[in-house]
């Protein structure tokens, strides 16, 4: 009987397991998206817990219940794509392609020392994302960020290897305006080393809301940096990226050709030069050398870009490789860049640790200069009738002989080709870190970071004559120089963040932070001369000169920060951070900056539900920051111990203090006030973001110039002394089509700024920037930084009875007759006189836009950047050389409808005239407004079908660079920044003195996915 019961009882167990099994069905597919299978998306069954992810090539595969009723679906979601649900209708497979959400596409942004949801975002951040970044073939991600974000201002320098200027929401202080750099969350002292390719997005911050947290360096903004990592759960994949191409600049100055030039010369010397008038010299005569378009050239680019990324369930990686080289559009500048980079990040469960890596190697050939002169200012003072070359002179150039040729402009072909110039750097840039999980949402995280640059500047002069009757540019013996040096970063930072909710409405995040930073300097410096070989390129104890310096900061911080919402509606943040600077004696050392925000997310309201706006957000932040950039040490005597003095009529080297010490240092601070609206209608299609900002600056450090008659060998002292307010106007305004064959976007954003100087304490001015002997910029209460100052011009005096109205005062002069500018006599002395003087101009930009157009159809696209900025003035110190005529020079054409009777010209004065012509005035400053085409890029992607299974991607595309500029300056080029070669510092942004136009560049490239 049991026996019976039991095959029973196991024949009705099979049955029950054969009708489960049959009940059951499995359902395929592969999961995609417009670049290509989509791994790990998340695909269960609605209503229930059944469910999986897709792997590494996108497949899937589900068992479901055989009957599931009409109503049964598939949920598909993964982070940044729209949830889809898919009804089963009986299908076994089924397979769709995700949707990127254009609301949630930045749904998570790296802030300070952490990450944010967008939409709990209290303050001014603007974001740029790997696509902008790599539209455009820069060596710098510096100079990807002109014109992609508002209130962020780039000026270029066209020398390759040399970096912009970067401003955030323009100046704020006479001081240091550069932003702080934050790679991978390590403090970096720029992106020149980072090699564009590897960047996944760069956050720019811009209020007190998200830069107090960094405290002392938060005063000119930050730029947070996240390089491209492996993803979890992603096969690895091989990508190869190159271009090449060239790179030229068009533009010419109007100069004097050889016969007009000879005619000229005749006319204004006296007496006439002899290589004129001399027979001998005839020959000569006979050249025709125009020495911009010997100066300029056609330069090639090249980059190749190798990356390797991949990962599993709990770790992920990438290795990547790059190799830039870039010649410049001046004949031997140049600069290459080798890159090395790994990222890593490893998790065990409660505990994750990770690393980055960048290692770079640089080399550059930089521009040169020659007697305080750039190179273009050279190549158009040059007498048109001098060869470059004569194979008979020491070192085979030619330049000119002042008392034959009545001139001393350098051959710039020989000052920028004979020898060498190279300058050679190596950076290391990495961190280290590890974070456990205490309990639910509470991690502990330690990180150090490392950045270490290390640089070798060689310069070697071989000895040169440059004409055989004695030229005056000559060395007789060869010239070494040698500069060394180091600098080392290293920030240790260990932190605390806890994540926490009430009742699934109260949201809070709190972090407390401490940080030490400490950054170590030295250098080497050595110059000789060698008076037997033009062959050795080595220091001797010839002639020599040696130095050496080094020097140590240290920052230390604590940091506390509290973020609350409710249900992301009504946002609160606050922040406060002690910091300590050692350029700050004992008395000052520790400053303290602050922040608060608030945000209302009106779109999460209940009355908004069922309306086309998807994210309104009305928020606002009020703090402070702080600024310790200034020189190390100035609060305390130091020494210097290669002071010259004269004794017993010899110059005999000794020791004194360098500088006049200032104990009571403190800090600069910057008060920051910000209001800002985020509006997105119709799923993000339409975005707009308006911003208001006013930022305060207090206590401005700056170094004062001391009298000279106090000996010191800095005669500055290191001082507070004032204030500047800063305001301005940001707008973001953005169209997205997504859908169909053909899908475009346009993003245009606006920046406005401007700063008045309230107080430079007891001064009444601070000179700037100078040129021939005189400043053209000051500081002044009332008035913006740096500003032009000089004389008004009102034309040119055609007669002595115009002179007689205006010199009331002093009517017996003779130095200023018929032919010279008149000045207006701004304090109605009746004299013209230094008190005449002015603002003539500002150099820095009242607005910047950038507008980017981008469309794609099937396998083509295509992208348009347009980026400007106006309201800026540029003191062309070029007029003064092509138009001054102070003596013979080449000179521009313009020299020829000089003033020579009354009537015969209004603008350009009679040559050799009245000293005064050559003050400076607003005669040489012109508008630097302009709009400029600065990028288009064509591409084509090739089916992935095309080349089988183991290509995944391939584009080509063709791109332009500075194609079109429009402006009204009279220049090579309107973008003037710092100037690179004469280093006369912030004071001197937008003076032209030659400096290195930006070129235009066509390159082709190749995007490869494997």
């Amino acid at each position: 009987m049991r026996e019976i019961y039991f095959k029973n009882s196991l024949f009705f167990m099979c049955f029950l397991c054969c009708g489960f099994i049959s009940a059951q069905e499995v359902i395929t597919g592969t999961v995609t998206d417009a670049n290509g299978p989509l791994p790990g998306v998340n695909v269960i069954l609605e209503g229930t817990t059944t469910g999986t992810t897709t792997d590494f090539d996108g497949n899937y595969s589900l068992e479901v219940e055989e009957d599931l009723g009409p109503d049964a679906r598939l949920v598909f979601s993964y982070i940044s794509y729209e949830t889809q649900q898919i009804a089963i209708n009986g299908r076994s497979v089924i397979d769709i392609n995700m949707v990127a959400d254009a609301q949630s596409l930045d749904d998570v942004i790296v802030v300070g020392y952490g990450t944010q949801s967008r939409a709990e975002v209290t303050g001014a951040i603007s974001s740029i994302d790997t696509e902008e970044i790599n539209s455009l073939p820069v060596a710098t991600a510096e100079q990807a960020l002109q014109g992609r974000a508002s209130g962020v201002t780039v000026i270029n320098s066209g020398a390759p290897g040399n970096s912009p200027a970067v401003r955030i929401r323009g100046l704020a202080s006479p001081n240091n305006n550069d932003p702080l750099y934050v790679i991978d969350g390590v403090i970096a002292g720029g992106l020149g080393s980072l090699n564009p390719n590897d960047i996944e997005n760069i956050q720019v911050l811009k209020d007190a809301s998200t830069t107090a947290v960094y405290g002392s360096r938060g005063a000119n903004g930050v730029v947070l940096v996240t390089t491209k990592s492996g993803k979890a759960s992603q096969k690895a994949q091989l990508s190869f990226d190159s271009y090449s191409g060239v790179q030229f600049n068009s533009n010419r100055y109007d100069v004097l050709n050889t016969e007009q030039y000879i005619q000229y010369a005749r006319e204004i010397s006296d007496p006439v030069p002899a290589r004129i008038t001399n027979p001998q010299y005839a020959d000569l005569l006979d050249n025709e050398t125009n020495w911009q378009d010997e100066l300029f050239r056609t330069g090639v680019l090249r980059s190749f870009n190798l990356g390797l990324s991949g990962g599993s369930e709990n770790s992920n990686f990438r290795f990547s490789g790059g190799y830039l080289n870039q010649e410049g559009a001046i004949v031997e500048t140049e600069f290459e860049r080798f890159n090395f980079r790994s990222n890593s990040n490893f998790d065990f469960g409660k505990l994750r640790f990770g690393q980055t890596l960048n290692v770079a190697f640089t080399v550059q050939s930089p521009e040169r200069a020659d007697g305080g002169r750039s190179l273009i200012e050279h190549a158009i003072k040059s007498a048109p009738y001098l060869p470059v070359y004569n194979p008979d002179n020491l070192g085979g150039f030619q330049g000119p002989n002042s008392p034959v040729d009545g001139q001393d402009a350098a051959n710039p072909i020989r000052v920028q080709t004979i020898g060498s110039a190279v300058n050679k750097g190596v950076t290391i840039l990495g961190s280290l870190f590890a974070e456990y999980e205490i309990i639910d949402g509470l991690v502990f995280k330690s990180q150090a970071g490392l950045d270490y640059y290390k640089y070798n500047n060689d310069t070697f002069i071989p000895s040169y004559n440059d004409d055989s009757i004695g030229s005056t540019g000559s060395i007789a013996f060869a010239q070494i120089t040698k500069n060394s040096g180091t600098n080392q970063s290293l920030t240790l930072t260990q932190s605390l963040n806890y994540k926490f909710d009430v009742a699934d409405l109260h949201n809070f995040e709190i972090l407390a932070l401490a940080e030490d930073q400490r950054i170590d300097s030295e250098s080497l410096d050595a110059n000789s001369q060698n008076p037997i070989s033009d062959e050795v390129e080595q220091v001797s104890n010839n002639q020599s000169d040696l130095s050496s310096s080094s020097s140590e900061y240290r920052r230390v911080g604590f940091l506390g920060r509290i973020n609350y919402n409710f249900d992301q509606k009504y946002i609160l943040a606050g922040s406060f951070r002690r910091d300590a600077s050692t350029r700050f004696g004992a008395n000052n050392r520790w400053g303290n900056f602050w922040s608060v925000a608030a945000g209302w997310n009106v779109a999460k309201e209940s009355f908004m539900e069922d309306s086309d706006i998807n994210n309104l957000k009305i928020r606002g932040s009020w703090g402070t920051t702080g600024n310790d950039q200034i020189g190390n040490y100035r609060y305390s005597s130091t020494l210097v111990t290669s002071f010259i003095y004269p004794f017993a009529g010899a110059a005999l080297q000794g020791t004194t203090a360098e500088g006049l010490p200032n104990s009571n240092l403190k800090w600069e601070e910057v008060t920051m006030k910000n209001i800002g609206l985020d509006l997105g209608i119709f799923n993000n299609t339409f975005t707009l973001s308006l911003e208001y900002y006013s930022n305060r600056s207090d206590d401005l450090l700056y170094e004062l110039p001391l009298p000279l008659s106090l000996g010191y060998n800095v005669p500055t002292i290191a001082s507070n002394v004032g204030s500047v307010e800063t305001n301005g106007f940001e707008a973001d305004l953005g169209f997205n089509d997504y859908e169909g064959d053909f899908t475009w976007s346009a993003n245009l954003n606006l920046g406005t700024s401007r700063n008045e100087v309230l107080s430079i304490g007891s001064l009444d001015q601070v000179q700037g920037g100078f040129f021939e002997n005189e400043y053209l910029t000051r500081i002044a209460p009332g008035e913006a930084l740096f500003h032009f100052y000089g004389l008004k011009t009102d034309g040119i005096f055609q007669n002595q009875a115009e002179i007689d109205e205006v010199y009331t005062a002093n009517p017996d002069q003779t130095v200023v007759q018929p032919g010279d500018i008149r000045f207006v006599d701004i304090n109605g002395d009746g004299d013209i006189t230094a008190a005449d003087k002015t603002v003539i101009g500002n150099p820095y930009p009242t607005l910047t836009m950038g507008l980017n157009l981008s469309a794609q159809y099937k396998s083509f696209d295509v992208s348009l950047f347009i980026q400007g900025a106006y309201g800026q003035d540029v003191y062309n110190t070029n007029l003064y050389d092509l138009e001054g005529m102070p003596r013979l020079f080449n000179s521009g054409v313009a020299v020829l409808d000089r003033w020579t009777g009354e009537g015969t010209s209004n603008t350009i004065p009679r040559a050799l005239g009245a000293p005064q012509n050559l003050n400076a005035s607003d005669r040489f400053v012109e508008d630097g407004s302009y709009t400029r085409l600065k990028n288009l890029n064509i591409g084509y992607t090739f089916d992935e079908n095309v080349f089988g299974e183991s290509l995944s991607n391939l584009r080509i595309y063709l791109s332009g660079q500075n194609l079109i500029t429009l402006t009204d300056y009279s220049g090579l080029d309107p973008e003037i920044g710092v100037d690179n070669v004469l280093f006369q510092g912030a004071g001197a942004i937008g003076i032209d003195r030659g400096l290195y136009p930006q070129p235009t560049s066509i390159t082709f490239g190749l995007q490869l996915g494997f």
